[in-house]
């Protein structure tokens, strides 16, 4: 029996949405995301990437990185604005996050600079590489504690101001991205404003504006 069938058909579109997310393993969005990533890497060793694979691959990394990113902050705003419920898999799209942003520094650091005195360097000299590697330094704790046990030793308060930090991160993932860019993009510079929106969504005056 599909899935769809178990949703009556007198639920409103957005109800149907957020029973057929229920009903969405989590387990299953970890596999497609590792998936994805193995997939990507396969394609970077095979010459499926082009003259230049590992800085090919790097960018893909993080690409998805910023829009997994983008889609966790998304969450509360799609609730409280449109009544879309994604919450049951915040959790794992966050962690799918963290891992595409490991996986993108751990690509440019092994495969492309290679050595840990050229990361120093690169991280000193470089303001792009800076703001990138603070942004990744901030969502770490975020990464070590997106599990059950560390939400019962904080406590669900410290928990969830702790997990704030990816407010930053988000900018500075989106600045890095754009710093990078050759050239005018259009595509940098359309999750930066993404990004801020986002966040905009959750200042005091916006909550407001959404309860009147």
């Amino acid at each position: 029996m599909a899935a769809s069938d178990n949703i009556p058909a007198s639920m409103t579109l957005t109800q149907r949405a957020n029973a057929a997310i229920r009903q969405v393993p989590v387990w299953l969005v970890y596999v497609l995301g590792a998936a994805h990533g193995a997939w990507l890497f396969y394609l970077g060793a095979t010459g499926g990437l082009g003259a230049e694979p590992i800085n090919e691959l790097e960018r893909r990394y993080g690409e998805v990185a910023i829009q997994l990113i983008l889609l966790g902050l998304a969450v509360t705003p799609l609730r409280q604005y449109f009544g879309l419920n994604l919450m049951p898999l915040r959790r794992s799209i966050g962690v799918l996050a963290f891992f595409f942003v490991l996986a993108h520094f751990l690509v440019w650091a092994v495969l492309d600079v290679q050595t840990a005195a050229r990361v120093w360097d690169d991280i000193v000299k470089r303001p792009y590489v800076t703001i990138g590697m603070a942004g990744f330094v901030l969502l770490i704790p975020l990464g070590v504690t997106s599990n059950n046990l560390s939400v019962r030793k904080l406590g669900p308060v410290l928990w969830r101001r702790l997990h704030k930090l990816v407010y930053p991160a988000a900018v500075l993932g989106a600045v890095h991205y754009l710093w990078l860019a050759k050239g005018f993009q259009i595509e940098p510079l359309v999750y930066l404003a993404i990004t801020l929106v986002l966040l905009a969504t959750r200042l005091p005056w916006s909550d407001r504006s959404r309860r009147a």
